[in-house]
């Protein structure tokens, strides 16, 4: 019999770079070994898919659909080619995740043209999407038809629901739609106490990309639609797209793990996890002279510019990046498996640098 995969890895080393380091939760994995076995139908003709989709209509409400995908690129793309023309572009924070870190895949896939604002904390408001909001009619611009928020965003803060209501009103009033990437919905939800849909689908975003991995999933986020823009295109966009999962039991599966009502959904549970570490990590190294902090921590990322050396000496024993802001800024994130003798051993690194 052959031997099963010899590990090649250390599963002692821990890493402060990011929540996509983390392991899968074993709850998770227990969900795709259920899921296992047996023939069933491919591509969502399957029982695990269709109770994700009577469980979307629960969290978010009747009306909403779920498309199980692989990425959270091909979510944001899916989702916005799905509502938009070829001539549609959308508003969106300069340091928003599409615009830094996509490597231009909503304009080279979708063909969709990212309009950016400054935004200093990295939310938008409805003066800075005015910014933006301008040309329509105009043939030689490409149309703003839809306003893009991250929800936490690329730098640990989160919209509170005041602020995202305010952003939703004012862009459907100027005739947009409203798209929420949500690859950390669950920590923005779980900083505040409230379900899922309180920062999502309450406020009347028309569509969001719901994370999963950066959660505790293996690999596993989806697209939920919650009115009848993108409907009608969602399914050919996923295909084309390159994001449609033959075996979907198995991407949904995670999904259902994750989301199943429960005193503490996993999603919960994990997420707030990640942002007691985050504030921990943050309570340690105030106490460590020289450090100073960038941005506020309202979610389970610490940015943080740190004296010289202390980086460099941290990095002995954990990874994590440097942040383009300078000054030995870095970036610290947590995840659902970040313990808090890894806080505390990073602090302490810190600490013994300065």
């Amino acid at each position: 019999m052959t031997p099963p995969l010899a590990p090649l890895h250390d599963p002692r080393i821990r890493s402060f770079a990011s929540d996509n380091f983390a392991a899968a939760h074993p709850e998770v994995l227990e969900a795709v070994g259920v899921a296992n076995g047996g023939h069933l139908g491919s591509y969502g003709a399957d029982p695990y898919t269709e109770r994700l989709r009577e469980l979307t209509t629960e969290l978010f409400g009747e009306g909403a659909t779920v498309w199980p995908l692989f990425n959270g690129t091909g979510a944001n793309v899916v989702a916005l080619q799905s509502m938009l023309p070829p001539w549609g572009s959308v508003i969106t924070a300069a340091t928003s995740h599409m615009h830094t870190d996509e490597n231009g895949a909503p304009a080279r896939v979708a063909g969709i043209t990212l309009l950016t604002v400054d935004a200093p904390d990295a939310k938008l408001t409805p003066e800075l999407i005015d910014r933006q909001a301008w040309g329509r009619g105009d043939q030689h611009r490409a149309q703003p038809l839809a306003v893009s928020v991250t929800q936490s965003t690329e730098l640990g803060t989160a919209y509170t629901a005041d602020g995202l209501r305010a952003v939703v009103e004012h862009a459907h009033g100027l005739g947009m739609l409203v798209h929420l990437d949500g690859a950390r919905l669950a920590n923005a939800a779980a900083a505040a106490g409230v379900p899922l849909a309180a920062l999502s689908s309450d406020l009347g975003v028309d569509a969001i990309s719901l994370g999963g991995t950066k959660n505790g999933l293996l690999g596993a986020e989806a697209v939920v639609l919650l009115g009848e823009a993108g409907r009608a295109g969602a399914p050919y966009v996923r295909k084309m797209d390159m994001q449609l999962a033959s075996k979907m039991r198995f991407v949904s599966a995670q999904l259902l793990a994750l989301l199943e009502p429960a005193e503490a959904p996993l999603w919960q549970r994990n997420a707030a996890h990640a942002n007691a570490m985050a504030r921990r990590l943050r309570a340690g190294l105030e106490a460590v002279d020289g450090v100073r902090f960038t941005v506020p921590t309202e979610a389970n990322a610490v940015f943080a510019a740190l004296p010289p050396g202390a980086a460099e000496r941290a990095r002995e024993r954990f990874a994590f990046y440097d942040w383009p802001g300078g000054a030995g800024e870095v970036r610290l994130m947590c995840s659902w498996d970040t313990e808090p003798g890894d806080v505390d051993e990073l602090v302490a690194a810190v600490s013994s640098a300065v």
